[in-house]
């Protein structure tokens, strides 16, 4: 089993840091209240605590007053290892282990590190000029230190706990030679050695302490005087967990011994694995002029694609460098190489797990995949040896984003295994390829059915394709927290997933709202993790019970085939063939708006034009989901479904019948109802009337309209209810509770918005109307509960 779930800084979280630390501090104060131990005076403190909390929310500025930049970014995400993640997630591994223990007693259990947490915040540069080869350093820098200051906090609190003198128990002679070697090695000022010889246990903190202390350092490294690697540091524990069994003191050992190797193990000296990303383009583009410079090829971006395989491979077989410090590149080509020397400095410095991934945003053949491997070579991350073998500490991970990239993915791999050198680069990552897949830009690309539809397809024939090569698959992917991005609660994201597809592990991108939303609290961070656990395991035992699967799935992926090719149809013939539905979407939402909220330091569009392509798909639902649409959660699912119901009874309890027992498709109708339920066309239609063209309006309104009455109406019958959600009661009342108090602040948005949009049509601006607009931009999202 393997599952890592990695955060990112897509700017999709509108509350301010600040407001979270209210919200968390308010929820404590909550649940205290439920305390039956406390005094009248203990309660009536808190209750004015509490009280004095919320006026400090009241009174605590909503907004952003500037950009966050990537190392603030940075920070945020590492607010959330330092506040619950540190804690909380070995916790979920002893309670697998004693729940194993407790059904399983004749096993000795030590579940191995099946679930991790990695980070792209500060690595992914796709788009984001502010991501540098420097700031990837520091982010690296940062996320040791916060590392080393956990443990280095816990040993200070397990010297309390290892109080144990030698004139009363006898420790280990492992134990005593360890302290010996330390005296040795680490030099310590007179103030902190431990001086009573009879208390070994705090003797050997002393030093451990500072060996973590001089790992931040650098005129300390290469010396015994730091932990050379993680495995020192864990064989130190281990050393004291076994010396702590040797006189009985098993529960201390198991107490905070075991936790802590287990904290260590999962998070090494670098807290999270880090992701690089970069665009394919830009990749191109610093090839073309080195091999330019070099006078192998004038012009490789206007190569055919076949030659430029053929020349790629022939470089990575080439033991000879293609760059020279004595020639001048441009900007971004140094910039472009800078990553690569910062990647293999970062994997000698804080080992390889540091940075194991780069991933290239919008592959599109085999090429793109093949020149991030050209670029690791030129600095040592990919090296032929003379005997022939292959060393490898980076993978190139392809990102298949749009539907015509997954339609081409499964050839790309295939391509990619049959050469021998790119397959030893494979097997040099022990025989696992990690690819990406892109919810969101499909789903911008071909709407919410056609985009979950053709990920399931491309997921099991790159999978298939694999198979032939030997290869394992780790599936990366690339869900947002909005249903219009691949957003849905972390366990169903895990079991919704072909069982085939699961044998190299899963990784999933955590983004924005979501991170606040599950891990802001250590109760709900444990019970999301635990969750995910029993998903994951439930996963494995389908995958190795696949043989066993419904034998009318066959039939029912092909009636899955046909939703989807008329659902394309219908979500294209609006979004792309509509000559004025762009102009309906700018006018009729606060798309220009949402760029001016300082959420994320990365811009809205990877260029600067107003092409739809270059949109990026977060701003694109963002928009949409404040409109109260939600149109790219649930449009042209309607005309899908009714395209094979079409009236007749039978089909229909076919389409019940594979709603009971198809889990795919399942998860589709279900997701259909969280949008329709969010979704108001009734608030909507204030928003379609900010549109300047009354005509355009009214064609592309009414085709949204009848299409939400359509989808609707189809998701009833299927589920087999009378209102939305009436088999999910719970969240149905939840949703109809929130709804009320988001809706005047949708009403107040289109006036704000018009009064706004007026004045700057003369040519002039109104900061106070623009704080206005960005405040109920704030509401709306918090109401929702997500935004892009």
């Amino acid at each position: 089993m393997s599952l890592e779930l990695v955060m990112t800084a897509h700017p999709t979280e509108a509350m301010r840091r600040a407001i979270l630390d209210i919200h968390k501090r308010i929820a404590d104060d909550v649940m205290q209240l439920d305390n039956p131990t406390l005094t009248f005076r203990e309660r009536e403190q808190l209750r004015e605590k509490l009280l004095n909390e919320v006026i400090t929310l009241w009174q605590t500025d909503e907004l952003r007053d500037r950009k966050p930049t990537v190392l603030d970014e940075v920070r945020n995400g590492m607010y959330y290892f330092h506040e619950t993640l540190f804690h909380v997630l070995p916790e979920v591994y002893q309670e697998l282990e004693r729940s194993l223990t407790k059904y399983y007693p004749e096993h000795y259990w030590h579940v191995p590190a099946y679930l991790r947490f990695g980070s792209w915040i500060g690595g992914d540069r796709d788009g984001n000029p502010s991501v540098t080869a420097d700031v990837t350093w520091q982010t690296l820098r940062m996320q040791r230190k916060l590392a080393v200051r956990e443990y280095q906090h816990i040993l200070s609190d397990l010297f309390k706990h290892l109080s144990f003198c030698t004139t009363i128990i006898d420790v280990t002679d492992e134990l005593m030679a360890s302290i010996q070697r330390d005296r040795l090695q680490v030099k310590l000022q007179k103030t902190q050695q431990w001086n009573n010889e009879k208390e070994p246990y705090r003797i050997k903190l002393t030093y451990m302490v500072e060996k973590l202390h001089n790992l931040l350092d650098d005129a300390k490294k290469d010396t015994p005087e730091r932990y050379a690697n993680v495995s020192e540091f864990i064989e130190d524990l281990k050393i004291i967990d076994r010396s702590l069994r040797h006189h009985y003191a098993d529960y201390v050992a198991d107490t905070h011994l075991k936790k802590l190797i287990r904290q260590v193990e999962l998070f090494g000296f670098h807290t999270a694995t880090l992701d690089v990303r970069q665009h394919s383009k830009e990749h191109e583009n610093a090839m073309t002029e080195i091999l330019a410079n070099m006078n192998i090829v004038p012009n490789y971006s206007e190569l055919e694609e076949e030659e430029k395989v053929k020349l790629l491979e022939k470089l990575l077989n080439d033991p000879r460098p293609l760059t020279s410090p004595y020639q001048d590149y441009s900007e971004s080509t140094n910039e472009c190489l800078e990553v690569y020397r910062a990647i293999y400095r970062a994997q000698q410095e804080y080992g390889k797990q540091c940075i194991t991934s780069y991933l290239i945003s919008m592959t599109e053949a085999a090429s793109d995949i093949l020149e991030v491997m050209v670029f690791a070579k030129e600095v040592g991350l990919f090296h032929k040896e003379a005997d022939g073998s292959v060393t490898c500490t980076l993978q190139s991970v392809p990102l298949f984003e749009t539907i015509d990239d997954l339609h081409a993915a499964p050839g790309i791999m295939n391509q990619l295994f049959t050469m021998p050198i790119y397959r030893q680069s494979v097997a040099a990552m022990n025989d696992l390829q990690e690819i990406m897949l892109g919810y969101s830009d499909s789903n911008k690309d071909g709407g919410v059915v056609t985009a979950n539809w053709e990920l399931r397809v491309a997921m099991k024939q790159i999978t298939a394709t694999a198979n032939q090569y030997g290869v394992k698959l780790k599936f990366f992917h690339g869900r947002g927290g909005a249903l219009g991005r691949g957003g849905m609660p972390l366990n169903r994201s895990i079991l919704v997933q072909p069982p085939e597809t699961i044998g190299g592990g899963i990784k999933i991108t955590e983004q924005g709202e979501v991170l606040s939303s599950r891990y802001s609290l250590r109760g709900i961070a444990y019970r999301s993790l635990e969750q995910a656990t029993s998903a994951l395991i439930e996963a494995n035992k389908l995958a190795k019970l696949r043989q066993k699967c419904n034998p009318e799935e066959e039939r029912w992926e092909e009636i899955m085939a046909g939703i989807s090719e008329t659902s394309l149809s219908k979500y294209q013939d609006l979004v792309f063939r509509e000559p004025n539905f762009l102009k309906f979407f700018r006018e009729s939402t606060p798309l220009v708006e949402i760029g001016e909220l300082n959420i994320g330091s990365r811009p809205s569009k990877r260029k600067n034009s107003d092409r739809f392509e270059d949109l990026r798909a977060i701003p694109w639902v963002f928009a949409w989901t404040q409109s109260r649409y939600l149109f790219p959660a649930w449009y042209a699912a309607g005309t899908g479904l009714m395209n094979f119901y079409q009236n007749k009874e039978e089909n229909l309890k076919i389409l019940q019948e594979m709603y009971q027992h198809f889990s795919f498709f399942r998860s589709v109708i279900d997701t259909l109802q969280f949008a329709l339920i969010k979704a108001d066309l009734v608030i909507a239609q204030e928003y379609a009337n900010m549109c300047s063209d009354s005509e355009a309006k009214e064609r592309v309104f009414g085709q949204i309209e009848e299409e939400f009455r359509l989808t609707r109406e189809m998701v009833l019958k299927i589920a087999g209810i009378s209102e939305i959600l009436d088999n999910v009661p719970g969240l149905q009342e939840s949703i109809r509770l929130r709804n009320p108090y988001v809706d005047p602040l949708s009403y107040l948005q289109v006036q704000l918005l018009a009064e706004l949009r007026s004045v700057r049509e003369q040519g002039e601006d109104d900061a106070h109307l623009l704080r206005e607009v960005l405040l109920t931009i704030n509401g709306i999202a918090a109401g929702l509960r997500n935004t892009g």
